[in-house]
Order: structure tokens, then sequence, then C-alpha cells
């Protein structure tokens, strides 16, 4: 049972906020926060609208739907009959907009618990390695991973004979925060703690810069669930995530 106390907001109790307790604020629209701040240098967009290049990551995001030129600069960016992250079904779509399939999802936070140490074994993989990277994300298909990803944060890998074995590395970069992502292992190396090694490896260098580290899950993925909370992350929220098509020109 996932202890959601360690999230509670010290206010809500009548007390005093604790200065040094975690700041969650950018988790709320992660995406946003990454692409306004530490990945500004790699977003396409303007203040209210903003995605990562098509080689780098699907993400997209809006500064708030509230907004109503919102809808103009989404268009804007990505064109006519188009997808975009779809906002809340509360949202009312304008007329012309189709919304998608929407699946869910979890925030992941971790706690004092997570014992994040570097790795003897782990190697950072960089531009040369992209092709062994997209090799083994397309076989153990831990989300996307595309030739550029590599560029929004640190990747490592552990390698068995020369092969790579298994990989994580670090994805969005909202405030105070870095996401861990594309948690592989090669199927002939399963069941030998590779992911949680490399893991841990990424929540020690997250920390070292000052940062905390957070992931992101499919709410079906309950082997990856219980792997992270095994190590301490907790649930933050539940994620609903689809897509909306833009209007036909």
């Amino acid at each position: 049972m996932i202890d959601v106390s360690l999230l509670t907001d010290a206010a809500s109790g009548g007390t005093a906020p604790d200065p040094s307790a975690p700041d969650y604020s950018a988790l709320d629209n992660a995406a946003w926060s990454s692409l306004a701040g530490e990945h500004a240098h790699l977003a396409e967009g303007g203040d209210l609208v903003r995605r990562y290049p098509v080689d780098v990551s699907p993400f997209a995001a809006v500064r708030t739907w509230d907004d109503p030129d919102v809808w103009a600069a989404i268009v804007d960016l990505v064109g006519y009959d188009a997808d975009f992250p779809a906002p809340p079904e509360s949202v009312a779509l304008p007329a012309g907009w189709v919304r998608g399939d929407v699946f869910g999802g979890v925030q992941l936070v971790e706690t004092e618990r997570v014992q994040g140490r570097p790795d003897a074994e782990a190697v950072v993989l960089g531009a040369a390695d992209v092709p062994e990277m997209m090799d083994l994300v397309s076989r153990a298909k831990p989300g996307p991973f595309l030739p550029r990803t590599h560029e929004m944060g640190r990747y490592v890998g552990i390698r068995r004979d020369g092969e790579l074995a298994a990989m994580a590395g670090e994805r969005l970069r909202p405030a105070g925060w870095t996401e861990i992502s594309a948690v592989a292992t090669d199927e002939r190396f399963r069941g030998q703690g590779l992911a949680t090694r490399l893991v841990l490896d990424v929540v020690h260098a997250v920390r070292e810069r000052g940062a905390r580290a957070m992931l992101h899950a499919a709410a079906g993925n309950t082997n990856a669930i219980r792997l992270y909370e095994s190590l301490g992350f907790v649930l933050r929220r539940r994620n609903e995530f689809g897509m909306v098509r833009t209007p036909a020109a």
C-alpha cells in the first residue's frame, strides 16, 4: 500500500509549511515546465505552446488551457489535421477538433527511501550509441525513444560481451525535478537486477545536480510500478493521456 502521507501538504494540517519539503507544483504541467525551463534550448514554439523537435521527443504542452488564443497557437505550431496532447476532459474543444483515445498513467516521485548510488558498470551513452539504444528500445518497448532523445539528459547503460544489455536515462526536466525514462533490459539479461542498478545510478546523478527524481508509467504496467515502489518511489497522481486532432484545413 502506498503511503500517501509522504506527499501530504504540511499546510493542510494547520501547521506551518516545511521549507525543506519538495515543491511538486512543476509536476502538474511537467512537459511545459521542462520546455519553458531547462529544455528551453530544445523547444519549438512560443509563449503559449511549445514542443520538442520531432526527432527528440513527441512531448508538447501548453502553458495554460484558459487562454482562448491557445487553440490558434497549437495550429500555428503543429499545423492542420495534426495530433497534439489532449487537454483534460473538462476542457471543451472548439468546433472541428476531435478527441482521440485516452489511456491511464501514473506519476511517481522519489522519497528518502530511494537509495541512489553510482554503478561501477554503468557507462554513459551518447550519439554513437543511438543505433544500439534504439534497437534495445524497439525490443523492450519502454516508451518512445528517437534519434535525438539522448540530448534530453544523461543516459547510461550496462554492456555484456560488448552488447548493450540494459539502459536508463533522463527525459523531462520540470523545475527541480528530472524524469527517469527509457528503462529497458534485453530479455536475455532480465532477472539480473540491471534495470534497478541503472535507475539508482540515474537517481544518484540527479541528486548530485540538486534535483529530485520522478517518472511516469502506464497504469497497466504493474510490473514496472511494483519495481519503482520497491525502490522507494510513491504514487503522486494518476494521469490520463490522449491526443486531440486539429481541424482539417
